[in-house]
């Protein structure tokens, strides 16, 4: 197993670990303070090539593979969770599925603008009353009768990006009784008549990621702005969601990583009883833990993103392989925030050092793109194939 990173890997995470340490880390706390869109940020990570790393430059983007987009998650999160939050949509869930899924016109409109940073993008499934049971969708969709549009009525919540994205991959029912296989997907334009945004979510982590709702009423969209075929929608959100998980997974790996660095440092530094904290056993124990699961993490996560990029010439699913990484990586995180907390003492507690916003933004990765329960889920009917 060849554990080496391409010459282009190497470029973009070090080209991300450059951008996150002059733009990103020095303004963090302020944006999370805020709850500020970092929006002349992301516009730079776009003409950096970092808000479509897997997208063909033929489409705005940088052309490179998955195990670069994940060291570069790594780095930009580590920084700041919620600036890899809105990378992590963009390239994950609204360019993937175009993508894959997208007709050739749909790719040129609709990705190349995302991709370049030049616009946001969202990714629009849950719903007020279907979190982890996404097909239980009350947004309809209704084909006009000469067959030119759709008439979408819908509601969607925790829309990330949503208060500031000029696109939606849309998710509604064409045929309700049909349940999942009724869904279909479609792309929203934010700035056509009948598209309204609710309030931005006051959230506890990831404060500079806006979140809000959105409603669609009698919103008129053209049939060439559906995604695919009717009735595949749930079909292209569930293959969208195996990539969204390593994204999150390679967020949760950065997290984890930036806790654990911090942890190291203050464990030389701090003293007390005349020694450094560092050299107590109690601390030393802490920090073997964090290091080990922070590198299983990370070993999972590149393990998914190479599942990834063979899965692009099998045609194979990676849905266990994602799931994984993200229920591993997300929990680490949360685990080694802790422990950073813990190191720090009352020091971790205050807002004058960093460990208490990655104790806060680690926890959004156990729930978001499939809770930790959900992730359990679906690994173990993977390996039983029982449902």
């Amino acid at each position: 197993m060849d554990f080496r990173l391409t010459d282009e890997q190497q470029m973009i995470q070090a080209a991300a670990r450059d951008f996150a340490k002059q733009q990103i880390e020095p303004v963090a706390a302020q944006f999370d303070a805020s709850g500020e869109f970092p929006l002349d940020n992301i516009q730079a990570m776009g003409e950096l090539g970092l808000m479509g790393i897997e997208v063909s430059e033929a489409y705005g983007g940088s052309g490179l593979d998955t195990i670069g987009y994940v060291l570069a998650m790594i780095e930009i999160s580590a920084a700041d969770a919620a600036h890899g939050t809105i990378m992590s949509v963009n390239n994950s869930l609204f360019c993937n599925g175009i993508l894959k899924y997208g007709t050739e016109d749909q790719k040129q409109k609709y990705v190349r603008a995302i991709a370049s940073g030049e616009k946001i993008g969202a990714y629009a499934l849950t719903e007020p009353q279907s979190g982890s049971d996404a097909s239980a969708m009350k947004s309809r969709a209704v084909m006009s009768a000469d067959g030119t549009h759709y008439l979408i009525n819908a509601r969607k919540s925790w829309i990330t990006s949503g208060p500031y994205a000029r696109y939606l991959v849309l998710f509604a029912s064409t045929d309700p009784e049909a349940g999942a296989k009724g869904i279909t997907a479609f792309l929203v334009d934010t700035e056509k008549a009948g598209f309204s945004r609710g309030k931005t979510e006051p959230k506890l982590g990831i404060r500079a990621s806006a979140t809000c709702e959105v409603e669609l009423t009698d919103y008129h969209c053209p049939v060439e702005d559906r995604l695919g075929e009717e009735g595949e929608g749930f079909k292209i959100a569930m293959s969208v969601l195996d990539a969204g998980r390593i994204g999150i997974a390679a967020q949760a790996v950065g997290i984890a990583q930036a806790a654990y660095e911090a942890s190291l440092a203050y464990a030389r530094d701090r003293k007390a009883f005349g020694k450094e904290i560092g050299t107590f056993q109690m601390i030393q124990s802490k920090l073997a833990d964090m290091k080990t699961r922070l590198e299983a993490a990370r070993l999972l996560t590149l393990k998914a993103a190479w599942s990834k990029m063979e899965s692009e010439k099998t045609g194979a699913r990676i849905t266990t392989e994602g799931s994984m990484a993200k229920l591993f990586a997300s929990e680490a995180a949360m685990w080694i925030a802790h422990q950073a907390v813990q190191i720090h003492g009352g020091m971790g507690y205050s807002k004058e050092m960093p460990v208490e916003r990655y104790f806060r933004d680690a926890k959004i990765t156990e729930i978001y793109e499939g809770t930790s329960e959900i992730q359990r889920m679906v690994i173990a009917r993977s390996e039983t194939g029982l449902r």
